[in-house]
């Protein structure tokens, strides 16, 4: 088991009171793994540490204007990848049977593609599949940590530490084309309506669908187990 990867699942939760309670001892298991560069795990060290001793309240909020608030800061992978289109939910199936494959069954609140549970998934392989299959979407966590480092958001360093985990690093054309869509304030309703209204994604001027949907297939490939490669027991 990954405790890294769990620990960054945690923090890319929903703030609450038992996250809280467990928030130093998620910066002990941070230093314990010493998978991390050491600067970004003293920035993720320092997230932790903020959450367990900031007021709940105000944790909720940020988080809620963060990261369900605004759409180009979704948790949702596949958000960024082909937004609300029919192929997403093709996705999102592929993407729930590979955890069922490896034991990990979902409650029907949760969609395959939040990030946390992603990285919850992540944390049950060994740790050689878990940072090669990180390098599948780390154009996206690359975007992400760009525009939270625009906010002063202290999630940065999540991002920031998934990225120096990931095997292939982000594709500077492809962080790019991201960082190009609309990125409206949290505060400002009538940009952030107009962003949730756009048409599915596109990467860059001129692209069509085959962008998206080669990029969406690289995250749904790298989630197959290869055809050698024995599949995981179900959990009873």
């Amino acid at each position: 088991m990954n405790l890294t990867l769990k620990v960054l699942s945690a923090l890319l939760t929903y703030p609450t009171a038992e996250l809280q309670k467990v928030s130093s001892v998620m910066a002990t298991v941070l230093e314990a793994d010493k998978l991390l560069p050491a600067r970004i795990r003293a920035d993720v060290q320092k997230l932790a540490n903020e959450i367990g001793s900031g007021d709940l309240y105000d944790l909720q909020e940020r988080y809620v204007l963060l990261f369900d608030r605004t759409r180009s800061l979704s948790l949702h992978l596949f958000e960024h990848v082909h937004g609300e289109s029919r192929d997403r939910g093709h996705a999102m199936i592929d993407l729930k049977t590979q955890y069922e494959q490896a034991g990990l069954f979902m409650s029907t609140a949760e969609l395959p593609d939040f990030l946390p549970l992603f990285l919850e998934y992540l944390g049950t392989r060994p740790l050689k599949e878990a940072c090669e299959t990180l390098g599948q979407p780390a154009h996206i966590f690359g975007a992400l940590a760009e525009r939270l480092r625009k906010r002063q958001s202290p999630y940065e360093a999540v991002f920031r530490a998934l990225i120096a985990l990931s095997t292939a690093k982000p594709k500077e054309g492809e962080v790019s084309a991201l960082l190009q869509l609309p990125d409206p304030d949290a505060n400002d309703f009538a940009a952030l309506d107009a962003a949730w209204e756009d048409e599915p994604v596109n990467f860059g001027p001129g692209s069509g669908d085959g962008c998206k949907d080669g990029l969406i297939a690289r995250v749904r490939g790298a989630l197959r187990p290869a055809p050698d490669m024995p599949r995981p027991n179900r959990r009873s």
